[in-house]
């Protein structure tokens, strides 16, 4: 079986983003790419190369296998998907646990060469929760069609179905979206982005409410998962760091990452001993110099998936700080 190894193992990661884009869990994902690959190895004396290649017959498998798995589960949905948005940013942070909310995706995984089809764009949390919204199967359409651009043809294939049908599929899907696209988006300037980051990480450090209000837009929008609520604009915004740091104190550091394609920012509270320890993974979406959307994550599941170190070192020797 090495030569089923040595022509699949090439497409696990690309295979992981697609089940991601299906599940919004990377947890379920990588548990459905091992799926898909056992499934694969048991019919591996049946492939034939003349009717489909590797990468498409490991797609069909796939597919198929979310498909399966997300029969009777409820939707993974960001806090801005279950209704308006909060105007109290005093209200308490209780954890709705028993909601299976979508998980953010570190971008280190997708670092290889073999994917280019995993087009950034595509992993946009946003387009995602709107993905989530859609019936699985114009989902699995949507992604095969319009992100990964197999033919009609070939997705009927994948769901036994003609491609009059994916068409339609397609059609409604493109129609659930709400005016989102799942086409790739140009990046905004990498420059201009670092520039707002930056910004943002030392105002942050210093507790600088009204210096982190400026870089936001008035209709900026930060979400909190597994906490429920959300807020709209920067009057709320900028109370609910008021309330953060009167709980939490000044005292911050934060350290650069990135997921589903978009810059992220983690962060770490000082603690009374003075151990600077894990907070939040931020992740955001900078929008004509200037901060659109801020989604939160605490879950300590959730950082896990980011390698993420417990603490940060009390002082850094550049700026001295105790």
């Amino acid at each position: 079986m090495q030569d089923f190894a040595t022509r699949t193992e090439p497409h696990r990661r690309e295979l992981l983003a697609h089940c991601y884009r299906m599940l919004g869990s990377v947890h379920e994902a990588e548990d459905l790419v091992q799926e898909t690959l056992v499934r694969a190895w048991k019919a591996w004396a049946g492939y034939d190369p003349a009717r489909a290649s590797v990468r498409t017959w490991l797609y069909r498998i796939a597919t198929n296998a979310c498909l399966t798995a997300l029969e009777g589960r409820a939707r993974r949905p960001l806090p801005s998907g279950l209704g308006g948005p909060s105007d109290d940013p005093g209200a308490p942070l209780t954890p709705s646990l028993e909601i299976p909310w979508l998980q953010p995706f570190p971008d280190a995984r997708l670092d290889d060469p073999g994917l280019r089809l995993a087009r950034r764009g595509t992993l946009r949390l946003a387009l995602l929760a709107a993905m989530q919204t859609l019936p699985p199967k114009q989902r699995a359409v949507l992604i095969l069609r319009d992100v990964l651009e197999f033919s009609a043809a070939e997705v009927a294939g994948f769901l036994d179905t003609t491609p009059a049908a994916v068409n339609s599929a397609l059609q409604r899907a493109r129609a659930g979206l709400g005016g989102l696209s799942a086409d790739e988006v140009p990046e905004p300037d990498d420059s201009a982005v670092e520039a707002v980051l930056d910004r943002y990480v030392r105002a942050f450090e210093r507790a600088d409410v009204t210096g982190l209000v400026e870089l936001l837009t008035d209709d900026v929008v930060m979400e909190m998962p597994p906490v429920p609520l959300w807020f709209r604009g920067r009057d709320d915004y900028g109370r609910f760091l008021e309330r953060l740091f009167g709980m939490r104190g000044p005292d911050w550091r934060m350290t650069r990452t990135a997921a589903n394609g978009l810059p992220a920012l983690v962060a770490y509270c000082r603690d009374d001993a003075g151990v600077f320890r894990l907070h939040t993974l931020q992740v955001f979406t900078v929008r004509d110099g200037q901060v659109a959307h801020n989604v939160v994550f605490a879950d300590p599941g959730v950082l896990a998936l980011f390698d993420l170190p417990a603490t940060q070192p009390a002082a850094r020797a550049s700026d001295g700080r105790p």
